[in-house]
């Protein structure tokens, strides 16, 4: 495999709708939470579902589209790439978190 690749797809339903961020610059943020569900049997047969929460998050015109049109409970296809932020508590501790920066939405 000569190609190396950070793609991540995803289809779930947003918990709450998009929240704009408000950026010094003319960019336009959002996030939103997506869920999806991991369906699988246990040692004993016993079915098991999982669900998982994954930050998304929109830059510019795909941002703008978010805002627009998705609301709590949508259920939509994302693809994006996976990217790790680091950032401060307010009581000055280090954190690290993973987001999917959003590249395509299709609302289903």
């Amino acid at each position: 495999m000569s190609t190396l690749q950070n793609s991540v797809m995803l289809i779930g339903h947003l918990g709450d709708k998009p929240e704009e961020v408000k950026l010094d610059s003319d960019k336009k943020l959002a996030t939103f939470s997506l869920a999806t569900n991991h369906r699988f049997k246990n040692k004993d047969g016993e079915k098991i579902e999982k669900t998982q929460w994954h930050r998304i998050v929109a830059w510019n015109k795909l941002a703008e589209i978010c805002l627009e049109h998705l609301k709590k409970g949508s259920h939509v296809a994302c693809r994006g790439h996976l990217e790790y932020r680091e950032y401060e508590t307010k009581l000055g501790e280090k954190r690290r978190t993973a987001e999917i920066h959003l590249d395509e939405m299709q609302l289903l």
